[in-house]
């Protein structure tokens, strides 16, 4: 049965700056700020939610099917895709605007500067959700606002279960279109920051949202994560990494483990080992 993963692909072109941007800008000067960066490391990798759960799926040999929207440069990107076994039928490319970017810089001490052009992205709500025979499963994750709320209405108008995955887009909504989202979905991942600001929002605590849901799954890095159910929370402790190599994508990777147990009838609190044997880098 194949999952449909809703939300952004992107291209991410992350830089490595040798030094410390805290020795180049002057506090007192930031109205007037004016600064250049040399970066003599440089690569360009394929990113986005939908992407990256994705992959992670094909990893542990899921039928999967994006919906998301690229720009005139994505060819490329399909054909990795295609290249992995993934269903790109659902893939629209837009020959008016540039994929999805993200340009991140980080200096020695792990500090980082974004910027992100969401390109095609900002018009994935003209892709809507394809025929669902066959599919069992689907999680709406961070794509564009429009999109966002399209696709989980589709969804839940279509009978298909879903885990509503907000992310860096949650701050784009309001509570009371929050607690439609939520009300829409069966599921709910999100982080610890995420979890914090969701409640704020809606007004509600974890324990009553988690009425509203199958389960509302929260990620605490490498301790693990908080899945409530009824209003009652069970701690999963993280499993140890053997070797920590690039933390981007974690996330992703745990909603990819997610979906793959949820699609087998499985219970929610046995996912967290499957993430971790996910590999990193997929490019």
């Amino acid at each position: 049965m194949t999952i449909l993963v809703c939300g952004s692909l992107a291209f991410d072109t992350i830089m490595d700056f040798e030094g410390r941007f805290a020795d180049h800008i002057l506090p007192d000067q930031l109205h007037i700020l004016n600064v250049s960066f040399l970066v003599p490391g440089l690569r360009r990798e394929f990113g986005g939610c939908a992407g990256n759960i994705a992959y992670g799926l094909r990893l542990l040999g899921a039928p999967v099917r994006p919906v998301a929207a690229l720009g005139a440069d994505g060819e490329g990107y399909r054909e990795r895709l295609r290249a992995l076994g993934v269903d790109v039928s659902a893939v629209r490319v837009l020959a008016d605007t540039y994929t999805a970017q993200a340009m991140i810089m980080t200096d020695r001490d792990n500090n980082q500067i974004t910027a992100f052009h969401p390109g095609a992205m900002a018009q994935a709500h003209t892709n809507p959700i394809p025929a669902t025979d066959g599919v069992s499963i689907a999680i709406v994750s961070p794509d564009g606002k429009q999109a966002t709320w399209e696709h989980a209405e589709q969804l839940h108008a279509a009978g298909v279960p879903f885990v509503f995955d907000p992310g860096q887009g949650l701050p784009l909504f309001e509570g009371a279109e929050l607690l439609r989202l939520v009300e829409w979905a069966d599921w709910a991942a999100l982080n610890d920051y995420e979890a914090r600001l969701l409640c704020d929002r809606t007004g509600l605590t974890l324990a009553e949202l988690s009425h509203r849901l199958r389960a509302l799954v929260v990620t605490l890095g490498e301790h693990g994560c908080d899945v409530w159910q009824d209003g009652v929370c069970t701690r999963v402790p993280g499993v140890p990494a053997t070797a920590v190599v690039d933390p981007t994508g974690c996330g992703d990777a745990f909603r990819a483990a997610l979906l793959y147990g949820l699609a087998h009838g499985w219970p929610v609190m046995i996912v967290q080992p499957l993430f971790c044997k996910f590999p990193v880098g997929w490019s």
